[in-house]
């Protein structure tokens, strides 16, 4: 489906890709109980062995109206758990969930590959510099405003219109640092009410005009779990349909907090592509 140089190592993906979220914090919507290193060690572990191809590692919460911690406290609580990912799983892909080009600077330089980047480089106008002089893909995320007034900065002229435009702009911000590969994320639940996350989600193949991989992180967000009147722990089944959809309409990756769901739902999404394709014998 798509190919990443990953700090000089080519990864070759020929499948839908399954990125584990690890959120290293106490105020994400949907609370992991990711409590000390060896808990965390332990579910990266288990994402990894249910089959994760990436492991998404953030100190920042992006929820809604969320405060922001300084970069020096976000360093002080991703690195040690970076240290210990890659000192016991050497070969483990690893990327950052961060804003602050402080952070991916010194997550790379532990072994992180990857930059996933909510704010499309608007909220550290060194970002997207910054990742292309440290030559590792970088995930761009739509977004308007920040986590504090993204909710209020949901109006569009044309919602897909205007995710093109800002995605074309950033792709060329992108080439013009230097950074090669670059990944698409329409932002799902950032400066988006319910109906426009599905609204792009049942657009999503539109994207691919811009010939690069999609990203879908829609996994336990309030698009579910607000529509079918349940709480976010309750939101798996939910988060397993759309996340069907997602692939259905293009998406390359799925960010989720449930790996071994996600995997299945690769598998079996392909399965139906492939069966698509062909009469059965």
């Amino acid at each position: 489906m798509f190919t990443i140089n990953c700090s000089g190592t080519l990864h070759e993906f020929t499948k839908p890709v399954v990125m584990g979220i690890l959120n290293i914090t106490d105020n994400s919507f949907y609370n992991q109980n990711l409590k000390g290193i060896d808990a965390i060690l332990q579910k990266a572990q288990q994402m990894l062995y249910e089959g994760a191809d990436i492991l998404d590692i953030g100190g920042q919460s992006t929820r809604p109206g969320s405060s922001r911690i300084s970069a020096k406290q976000e360093i002080e609580k991703i690195i040690p758990v970076i240290k210990s990912i890659t000192k016991n799983h050497p070969n483990a892909l690893l990327s950052v969930d961060t804003y602050h080009s402080e952070v991916a600077v010194a997550a790379c330089g532990e072994g992180v590959a990857i930059v996933n980047d909510i704010s499309g480089g608007t909220m550290d106008t060194e970002m997207i510099k910054t990742v292309g002089r440290l030559n590792v893909p970088y995930i761009c995320m739509h977004i308007q405003g920040t986590p504090e007034t993204m909710q209020t900065q949901n109006i569009y002229d044309d919602i897909i219109v205007d995710i093109l435009k800002y995605f074309s702009r950033k792709i060329q911000e992108c080439y013009d640092a230097g950074i090669k590969d670059i990944i698409l994320d329409p932002g799902f639940g950032f400066a988006k009410n319910i109906q426009q996350n599905l609204f792009v989600l049942s657009r999503l193949k539109i994207f691919s005009v811009l010939n690069k991989p999609l990203l879908a992180g829609i996994s336990r967000k309030s698009t579910i779990y607000k529509t079918l009147n349940i709480s976010a722990d309750e939101a798996l089944n939910g988060t397993t349909c759309l996340n069907t959809v997602a692939l259905l309409n293009g998406a390359s990756i799925l960010r989720v907090h449930d790996v071994k769901e996600a995997v299945e739902t690769c598998k079996l999404t392909e399965a139906l592509k492939k069966a698509a394709g062909g009469q059965p014998s």
